[in-house]
């Protein structure tokens, strides 16, 4: 069982120490260059006036922005979620840890998840991966995760491509959805189905909503790949550049979720700035996030992290003036031009596009 605890652990830091040194990012487009905003010549509104702000688990945001799960398990994880959590308290976002799955079976590791003395007023969200209730887990373990991070709900991460890439990575799938389906109606908080880098589909959208799941995170293709992670982390591992662009990219999975859930919908994987948040949102996300961006500046300081959010949120809030959206309910029912390879796809997937184009005329 130590072997086991130690194997975890040191995976953990191989991710946090590759994320930041190496270029992991994959080779596709998140496909929010595809993804065209109106420009409004006459806005209508004054910029002060634009508000960002709004509401998840019945707190108020700043703006619809998530530090994605990035880490904990391993000792030089503290610092790091500290300071992201910091900076999301000082900037009114929301945050997200990384698997506590290390912490739930060696104890000693609650430390590096636990930021709520920080962070006491932001939706915080725990994580465990989805498979691990294939492989013993149940209502205890999901209680736990929630309970010993005081947090507001909880990230079930599905993983299979990293699993089916790393070679001690779980292969047992069979009963995860079934096992969780039981515990959901034993719990009162939320649980969000996540994926961590190759996108739902509207097909897998749907079993999430009808098991009870109360959020989706698409965690789409075209950012951090944990497949090409894995061939870094052990070289001879060929399988994750094989399929390091495995996947549905970002863009096309918010559309696909939205259009197949009324399930609130987090934007994520490859999102780099407040304007490709801003472009999820006008496609029907609620909240957009990432998790590498922010991982650098949380190794310096938690001012360094601020520095990004508070970017992302002046782009966002720039961009809602240029098209004349006075809030993020507006933005949503912005015009969107969708071009290139995401047109072709949800046009074989028998969407319609021109809809997003004529909203604002319907």
């Amino acid at each position: 069982m130590d072997d086991v605890l130690r194997m975890i652990e040191k995976r953990k830091e191989d991710h946090l120490k590759l994320c930041m040194r190496e270029d992991v990012e994959a080779d596709i487009s998140p496909g929010f260059d595809d993804v065209h905003l109106i420009h409004n010549a006459l806005p209508e509104t004054d910029m002060d006036d634009v508000d960002t702000s709004c509401r998840m688990f019945g707190k108020k945001m700043n703006a619809p922005i998530v530090i994605e799960a990035i880490t904990g398990g391993a000792k030089i994880a503290h610092k790091v979620n500290v300071n992201l959590a910091r900076a999301a308290e000082e900037c009114g976002i929301a945050m997200g840890v990384g698997s506590v799955r290390a912490a739930i079976e060696n104890k000693r590791l609650w430390y590096t998840y636990q930021v709520r003395d920080v962070a006491p007023s932001i939706p915080l969200i725990s994580n465990l991966g989805i498979v691990q209730f294939s492989n013993g887990y149940g209502l205890e373990e999901m209680v736990e995760a929630v309970e010993r991070m005081d947090a507001d709900a909880i990230a079930l991460h599905l993983n299979p491509l990293q699993e089916v890439v790393q070679p001690e990575g779980d292969r047992k799938w069979r009963n995860a959805l079934s096992v969780v389906e039981d515990i959901i109606k034993h719990v009162s908080f939320p649980i969000i189905a996540k994926e961590t880098g190759a996108g739902i589909s509207r097909e897998v959208a749907v079993r999430i909503e009808k098991s009870g799941f109360s959020m989706i995170d698409v965690g789409g293709a075209g950012g951090t790949s944990f497949a090409y992670v894995e061939h870094l982390r052990q070289r001879e591992n060929d399988l994750g550049v094989v399929f390091k662009n495995w996947g549905i990219p970002t863009a096309i999975s918010v559309v696909e979720c939205v259009l197949s859930t009324n399930l609130p919908v987090i934007a994520s994987g490859g999102v780099r700035s407040g304007t490709d948040g801003g472009k999820a949102i006008a496609l029907g996300a609620n909240y957009f996030g990432g998790a590498r961006p922010f991982l650098k500046a949380a190794m310096e300081s938690h001012e360094e992290v601020k520095k990004i959010i508070e970017r992302w949120i002046k782009e966002l809030k720039m961009l809602m003036f240029l098209v004349g959206a006075k809030n993020i309910e507006e933005l949503k029912k912005k015009n969107v031009i969708i071009t290139g390879f995401v047109k072709e796809w949800l046009e074989a997937r028998s969407v319609n596009i021109r809809s997003f184009a004529t909203r604002e005329q319907e």
